[in-house]
């Protein structure tokens, strides 16, 4: 075993559609569900140190040169009461099986797969000394989430992502 367990589950009551196999979503095609804008909204929770931080802001899924989806999120996290600007850039690419996605991170090193045809995947990403566990389960056509567990031996982490679909024409009224 390697120490991680279960992904915890979010104390907000995110469920999985009733109706679903196993209470997800099913995604047959993993960069078109992605494509468009999100909202989103995460907790960073410092196990070991029982402090935790949040995150707020939006992520838009666009078109890639060569195919795929360019993520980049934006927004404004808090850590020990100080808020900052925050962001990151992924490449989500088509999968070698049709409907998955391999993820990038922006300088184009191998993050983790994603495969959401059954509504559900675990990914891990290993990174020097440490692991990062994450899951990630579509409740509907407009909400999914994400839980990393991260464990090393300078970390205790869990990171809980909300993402609410924004309409279609986000960018225009906001713009």
């Amino acid at each position: 075993m390697d120490g991680f367990g279960p992904v915890p589950d979010a104390p907000d009551g995110f469920r999985p559609a009733p109706d679903a196999p196993d209470g997800f979503l099913p995604v047959p095609d993993v960069l078109a569900h992605l494509a468009g804008h999100w909202r989103v909204e995460r907790t960073v929770g410092d196990l070991a140190g029982g402090e935790e931080g949040r995150f707020e802001g939006v992520t838009g899924f666009g078109p890639l040169d060569g195919g795929g989806l360019l993520h980049r999120e934006t927004g404004r996290f808090v850590w020990r009461g100080v808020s900052r600007p925050a962001e990151r850039t992924l490449r989500f690419l088509p999968g070698a099986v049709p409907g998955t996605a391999d993820v990038r991170f922006a300088d184009g090193r191998p993050f983790h797969h994603l495969d959401l045809t059954s509504g559900r995947y675990v990914a891990d990403h290993p990174c020097a000394a440490d692991l990062y566990r994450g899951e990630f389960t579509v409740r509907d056509e407009d909400h999914w989430r994400t839980v990393w567990r991260v464990g090393g031996p300078a970390k205790d982490l869990v990171l809980t992502t909300d993402y609410v679909r924004l309409p279609s024409d986000y960018l225009i009224r906001e713009g």
